[in-house]
């Protein structure tokens, strides 16, 4: 009876032939080596002829041969939030093109298991971690640094930690409410984060700027702490509702989560939007899009973050980097149907 030929697994030679490049250059390349010197196009074409013949490393020789799991670890205290989906996103495409595997631990801010995290890193299971928190006080950041591996903060910046990768926060938040300011708006409320963290602090520093320019004075009424979630962004809104009168004309969440709850509160109010109340937010999705109605956001280069985290990660595991301090700018106002003139405004 013949015997049928087994499958071979394609080889680092069988890439460096397709990519028409030295052996040598591939490994450097698919090993996640940064220092490196070959261009973006010959990278990415290296990249590409692997996925063309569905190479896989030998993780295992490797990880024997430079001490190294090749694993990096990222915390995030939400789920459903669609910062920290996006942010997994760019972080696990960044792992897998550089050779590493991305483990993903959610842990909830107040988890009662506080060190939950530093066990993760203490049993060698990764070579560094990626943290993203809503606190700057958090259990999870607390064990952070206190792990023996490197690691990068994500989405703020915290006394204390030296590498990290944030967004230019206020900038977002000017860019919102001066699209408000410009529409028409004078009474703007403003759902906040806790003011302490550095989200917090540079959203609520870009609103109150924003307004001071163009004239308008700061009103304490018009701000309640909603922090990061639907559920607190719900409550927020309804303080303001009630403790205003007259009402605000629009109103600025801080994220997209809080603004979804934020909307929910209105519509129970029947409160319209954005005929009595326009709304703009930071951060975008899909689920901005199919709110009702479609909501107006600031864009920011989450899933880019993501992907920057584990470059600038491996840079300082390989030692090609001392620090990470990285602020990202706001991408683009996207204008949806919740802003419009304020009712005065109107026709």
């Amino acid at each position: 009876m013949p015997r049928t030929p087994s499958v071979t697994r394609p080889t680092l030679i069988d890439v460096a032939a397709l990519a028409g490049v030295d052996v040598s250059t591939v490994s450097r390349v698919l090993s996640g080596n940064l220092n490196q010197r070959v261009s973006e196009e010959t990278r990415q074409r290296i990249h590409q002829s692997a996925r063309q013949l569905d190479y896989q490393p030998n993780i295992t020789a490797r990880s024997l041969r430079v001490s190294r799991t090749f694993s990096l670890g990222i915390a995030v205290p939400q789920l459903d939030n669609p910062v920290f989906s996006q942010i997994i996103v760019g972080a696990e495409r960044g792992a897998r093109e550089h050779g590493y595997s991305l483990l993903i631990a959610h842990i909830e801010e107040g988890a009662a298991d506080s060190d939950a995290y530093a066990r993760l890193a203490s049993t060698n299971r990764v070579d560094g971690l990626l943290v993203t928190t809503l606190d700057d006080n958090s259990v999870v950041l607390k064990a952070a640094k206190k792990a023996k591996v490197p690691f990068v903060l994500l989405n703020r910046s915290a006394q204390g930690v030296r590498n990290s990768i944030y967004f230019d926060s206020a900038a977002a938040a000017r860019m919102a409410v001066e699209h408000l300011i410009k529409l028409g708006h004078r009474r703007i409320a403003h759902l906040s984060g806790q003011l302490n963290p550095s989200t917090g602090i540079g959203r609520f520093a870009g609103y109150r700027d924003a307004l001071l320019d163009a004239g308008i004075a700061y009103d304490q009424n018009l701000v309640a702490v909603s922090g990061y979630t639907i559920k607190g962004g719900a409550e927020a809104m309804r303080e303001i509702l009630t403790k205003n009168k007259p009402l605000p004309t629009a109103v600025f969440p801080i994220t997209l989560s809080a603004a979804t709850g934020a909307l929910m509160a209105l519509h129970q109010h029947g409160i319209r939007v954005p005929e009595d109340m326009s709304l703009a937010t930071v951060h975008d999705g899909p689920i901005a899009q199919v709110m009702y109605p479609p909501l107006t956001t600031v864009q920011m280069p989450v899933e880019q973050m993501g992907y920057d985290g584990v470059v600038s990660l491996i840079e300082l595991i390989q030692g090609g980097r001392k620090r990470v301090d990285m602020k990202m700018s706001p991408s683009q106002l996207i204008i949806r149907g919740s802003t419009a003139h304020p009712p005065s405004r109107r026709d």
